[in-house]
């Protein structure tokens, strides 16, 4: 039995890993960990028959989600500062929603200030300033 959840957990670390390699942005894995740990606390609480069943299935589901929804909004935050226009997406069923607003462009750093919000369920969830720069793939979020 403790083989059988060792060999899960591994085969589900690299299906996390390979779904996050593509990403461009730091962000992503970092939405990925904060979710995946989110969803793995919250899957062994609410799986009360096989916590580690819970525990890996909400950890898969919460770092998949998390990967997808920080790419996103930091897509959105470069397309803002660089387009000089708001932008905004939203998922299919409605359920998620970033926006991305540009605030200004600093020549003496070289990097914009974009206004960023991010909506689930029709509850804002991030409302934060993200400083996105030229000529780096990292921004800076306050």
């Amino acid at each position: 039995m403790y083989i059988k959840r060792m060999v899960a957990g591994a085969i589900l670390a690299g299906f996390l890993v390979g779904l996050t390699a593509c990403t461009n942005s730091p962000y992503s894995y970092q939405g990925a960990t904060a979710a995946g740990a989110i969803g793995a606390a919250a899957g062994a609480l609410i799986d009360q028959n096989n916590r580690w069943r819970g525990a890996l299935i909400g950890g898969a589901l919460g770092g998949t989600l998390g990967a997808i929804t920080t790419e996103i909004a930091a897509r959105a935050a470069r397309e803002a500062a660089f387009s000089g226009r708001s932008v905004a997406y939203q998922s299919n069923d409605g359920w998620q929603r970033v926006e991305a607003q540009p605030l200004g462009y600093d020549a003496r750093t070289r990097c914009h200030k974009v206004h960023e919000k991010i909506w689930q369920g029709g509850n804002l969830v991030e409302d934060h300033i993200r400083e996105v720069c030229e000529g780096e793939k990292t921004e800076q979020r306050y």
